[in-house]
C-alpha cells in the first residue's frame, strides 16, 4: 500500500513539473500553449512514468506536439529528477490522451439520441390510446362481469 502512495505522489509531482516546464522552460515552438498534461501514471517500481497529454488543434498540431515532446524528453526528465530528489529518475513516455475523442463520440451519440427522442415525441403528439385511457380493471368492473 505504501508503494501505491509513493507512486501516486511521484506521478502528481511529475505531472506538475512537466506542465510547468512545458509552460515556462521549453522553448520549442511545437510545444506552445496548446499542449495540456492531463494525467501521469508511474509503475510500482517507480522506474517508468507515462504522461498523458492533449493538444488543442488539428492532426498536424498533434503530430508536431508529439515530435516536440519526444525531443524535449531529456530536458523534462532532468527537471523531474531535480524536483523529485529520488535515487532513480523514471523514464518518461508521452501518450496522447484519448479523452477528447471519446468525449466527442459520446456527445455525437447523445445528439443522435436527442434527435430520435424528438422524432418519437413528434409522432406521439397527436396519438390517442389504442384502448381506454386506464387499461386496468377495477373492483366494480369485476362485480359486473360475474353477474
Amino acid at each position: 500500500m505504501a508503494d501505491n502512495a509513493r507512486a501516486k505522489k511521484l506521478a502528481d509531482l511529475i505531472r506538475e513539473v512537466v506542465a510547468e516546464k512545458l509552460q515556462r522552460g521549453v522553448k520549442d515552438p511545437r510545444l506552445g500553449t496548446h499542449v495540456t498534461i492531463t494525467d501521469t501514471r508511474v509503475t510500482g517500481d517507480l522506474r517508468e512514468a507515462t504522461v498523458f497529454y492533449t493538444v488543442y488543434g488539428d492532426d498536424e498540431d498533434r503530430a508536431s506536439a508529439a515530435a516536440g515532446l519526444q525531443s524535449a524528453k531529456g530536458v523534462l526528465r532532468s527537471a523531474v529528477g531535480a524536483a523529485a530528489g529520488t535515487k532513480f529518475t523514471p523514464t518518461l513516455t508521452f501518450v496522447a490522451d484519448a479523452l477528447p475523442e471519446n468525449a466527442k463520440t459520446i456527445e455525437d451519440l447523445l445528439d443522435k439520441a436527442r434527435a430520435s427522442d424528438e422524432k418519437v415525441r413528434e409522432a406521439s403528439s397527436g396519438a390517442s390510446y389504442a384502448g381506454e385511457a386506464d387499461p386496468y380493471r377495477k373492483p366494480e368492473d369485476e362485480d359486473d362481469t360475474s353477474a
